[in-house]
């Protein structure tokens, strides 16, 4: 099943944890260290629009892109609730087209984890580097592979509340460097106690997981520089225990007159 279809609907039920206004702070941070601090930034994989709403109400003219309609359907009703003006792409990572460049680029919540081989990460990154100003600069987020490998690999993880429960069975294998998981969600759909109904929802999610030296090939290959990367949750430099990364890549290759067609050095 394609991923975040009918799961969309409840999204954001499950990711209340997510700690969304920290990662919003981090990376304005980021952006105020390279004098970004408004202007038009493009955030890659945006979901149901949790950062990109963030991002906007910091000043910054907002673009998220998506390939799941049903996902950005969500996004669409926050922006009409909160009636930030922000511009939703329904487009695919691998391929996406604006008719501009944007002072900066992100993407959280392992977004690049879903770009599934190294020629695409190229192809994303290429394409970024494309539609940056010059010197902007791209913000990104993934998990490691110790993650997929110690804390994901074979386990089941399952989960309980008011709303309804999910179970989430994950599978990992090193060799691909690719990991599985199968998503089975019970939400109350009405009723309460012994009379409550559950709808059903089911999905599989497959993403890849990259080294540092794989990305930094990636990077490479696409034109891009390598500026910074640490450990996402403690913004330190990563360690064996490292989970999650963020990591910081900058525009090369265009004078402020040209702008690099999309798919060339």
């Amino acid at each position: 099943m394609e991923a975040y279809t009918s799961f969309a609907q409840v999204y954001d039920l499950f990711m209340d944890n997510v700690p969304y206004d920290a990662w919003c702070a981090e990376v304005v941070k980021i952006l105020g260290e390279y004098g970004i601090t408004g202007g038009i930034v493009g955030d890659l994989g945006c979901g149901t629009g949790s950062l990109t709403e963030r991002m906007a109400a910091k000043g910054y003219d907002m673009i998220g892109i998506d390939s799941s309609a049903d996902m950005l359907e969500i996004a669409m009703e926050k922006k009409l609730e909160s009636g930030q003006d922000i511009l939703y792409l329904c487009q695919d990572m691998r391929s996406f087209e604006l008719y501009g460049t944007c002072r900066a680029f992100v993407s959280r919540c392992d977004a690049i984890n879903y770009i599934l081989t190294w020629e695409d990460l190229v192809t994303v990154f290429r394409l970024v580097n494309n539609y940056l100003d010059p010197d902007g600069i791209f913000v990104f987020d993934c998990n490691t592979i110790r993650k997929y490998e110690h804390i994901l690999a074979e386990n089941t993880i399952a989960e309980t509340r008011d709303i309804g429960s999910f179970i989430w069975e994950n599978s990992y294998d090193p060799v691909t460097q690719l990991n599985e998981y199968d998503l089975t969600l019970y939400i109350r759909d009405e009723g309460e106690g012994d009379d409550a109904r559950y709808r059903r929802f089911t999905e599989t999610h497959l993403q890849k997981a990259y080294s540092v030296e794989e990305l930094k090939s990636a990077a490479t290959e696409a034109g891009m520089l390598w500026l910074d990367c640490v450990d996402a949750d403690t913004m330190a430099m990563p360690g064996e225990s490292t989970e999650r990364l963020l990591i910081t890549l900058g525009e090369r290759g265009k004078r402020p007159e040209e702008k690099i067609p999309a798919g060339e050095d």
